[in-house]
C-alpha cells in the first residue's frame, strides 16, 4: 500500500522531451524550479494521485543490474539528492534516445525527489520521473466591473498524468521498488516506457503471485480442459465459478487444496499440475504452492472468470453455478440445444 499525507517535494527539474524520430529537439531545464506552497499542492496531486493500484516492479537487466542506466542515475540521486539536477538531464536523454517511434509524442519532462513516502508501513523518500504529453482547454472567464470576457488557454489537467513512474528508495540491491503507470498507451504501445525507457520487470510479491496463479487457472480451464477432456461451455462455466469463488473466499492460495477443490477428478488434477509446470517454464515465471493472496489483485483479476455461454449471435447464457441445471444436447437434424432447468423467472 502506498500512502502520501505526509509527503513534500524537495526539487523538481523540469525538461522537453521531444520524439527523436521526428527529430524534435531535447530542452534540458539547468536550475530547479520555483514556485509556491498553492503551486505544489497542484503539482502533488498531478504527479500522485495516479498511482492507485499495489502493483509493483523493479529495474532489471539480462546480465548485471549495474548496466540498467536508470538504475545507475536513480542510485547516485538517492545518494547524493543535491546533484539531482546534473543526473535529471542524464535521465532525460536516456528517454528522448529511446522516444525514436512515430508514435511517441514529445511533452515536459519532470524529474522530481520526494520526502516521506508511505509504503507499506515503511516512511522513505522516492524519486518521481513524469512525463506530460496531452494539453487540454480550459476557459478562462474575467469580470472587471460587470464587464465579462472569456478566453481559452492550453494547459496540463492535474488529474491526467500521462506517464510516471515513482521509484521507492528501498530493496536497491534487488532493483529497488517502483510503482508505474502509463495512461497513454496500453499493451505493446506501452513498451516503450515499461521495457524500453525504465527497463523494469514485476516484483514477485503476493500482488504478482495472485496475479500469475488467477491467469493459469484461467488459461486452464478455457485452452487445456476443453482440448485434454473434450470438456463443454457448461463444463467450463462450472470450473470458473469454483475458481472465482475459491479466490474470493480463501485468504490463502494452496496448490494441492485448489486442486482438490476446484477440479477434483484425479486426471484433471494430474493434467493441471503438468499444465502448472509447463505454464511457468513457458513465461519463465515462478509460482509458490502456498502464499497469502491479494485482495487487490484479486478484484482486478475476477472478470477473467466470467462464465458466459455464447450461442451463435442471439444468446448467452451466464452461468453462476448448479452444473446439473444445464444441459447440452442435439436434434436429429443436428442443431445444438440448452436445456436449462429452474424454479422462477426473476
Amino acid at each position: 500500500m502506498i500512502a502520501y499525507q505526509d509527503t513534500k517535494i524537495k526539487d523538481v527539474i523540469l525538461h522537453f522531451v521531444g520524439n527523436s524520430f521526428n527529430e524534435e529537439l531535447l530542452t534540458l531545464g539547468n536550475t530547479k524550479l520555483e514556485y509556491s506552497e498553492d503551486v505544489e499542492e497542484h503539482l502533488l496531486t498531478y504527479f500522485l494521485s495516479s498511482f492507485k493500484e499495489n502493483e509493483f516492479f523493479r529495474f532489471h537487466h539480462e546480465t548485471i543490474l549495474n548496466l540498467n542506466e536508470l538504475y545507475a542515475y536513480v542510485e547516485a540521486i538517492f545518494e547524493n539528492p543535491d546533484d539531482i539536477v546534473a543526473h535529471s538531464k542524464s535521465i532525460a536523454k536516456h528517454l528522448y534516445e529511446h522516444s525514436n517511434h512515430p508514435k511517441i509524442k514529445g511533452g515536459e519532462f519532470y524529474v522530481a525527489y520526494i520526502k516521506n513516502c508511505l509504503l507499506e508501513g515503511e516512511t522513505m523518500d522516492a524519486i518521481g520521473l513524469f512525463k506530460s504529453e496531452n494539453k487540454d482547454t480550459f476557459l478562462d472567464v474575467k469580470n472587471s466591473e460587470g464587464v465579462f470576457q472569456i478566453d481559452s488557454q492550453e494547459g496540463i489537467h492535474i488529474n491526467k498524468l500521462d506517464k510516471g513512474a515513482i521509484i521507492f528508495n528501498t530493496e536497491k540491491k534487488d532493483g529497488y521498488v517502483l510503482s508505474v503507470i502509463d495512461n497513454t498507451n496500453k499493451g505493446s504501445d506501452a513498451k516503450f516506457w515499461f521495457d524500453h525507457f525504465l527497463h523494469v520487470k514485476q516484483r514477485e510479491d503476493a500482488y504478482y503471485q495472485t496475479e500469475s496463479i488467477m491467469n493459469l487457472a484461467k488459461d486452464f480451464i478455457t485452452k487445456e480442459l476443453p482440448k485434454e477432456f473434450s470438456a463443454d461451455k457448461a463444463d467450463q462455466a462450472e470450473m470458473l465459478n469454483k475458481s472465482a469463488s475459491y479466490f474470493q473466499e480463501q485468504e490463502e492460495f494452496d496448490l494441492s487444496e485448489f486442486a482438490n477443490v476446484v477440479i477434483q477428478q484425479p486426471d484433471i488434477i494430474d493434467s493441471f499440475n503438468d499444465f502448472t509446470t509447463s505454464y511457468q517454464r513457458d513465461k519463465a515465471i515462478s509460482i509458490p504452492e502456498n502464499f497469502e493472496l491479494n485482495e487487490t489483485a484479486v478484484n482486478k483479476k475476477k472478470g477473467v472468470f466470467k462464465s458466459v455461454i455464447k450461442l451463435d449471435k442471439n444468446f448467452s447464457l451466464y452461468v453462476h453455478g448448479d452444473r446439473t441445471k444445464i444441459e447440452r444436447g442435439e436434434d436429429e437434424n443436428g442443431k445444438k440445444f440448452y436445456t436449462l432447468w429452474y424454479d422462477e423467472e426473476r
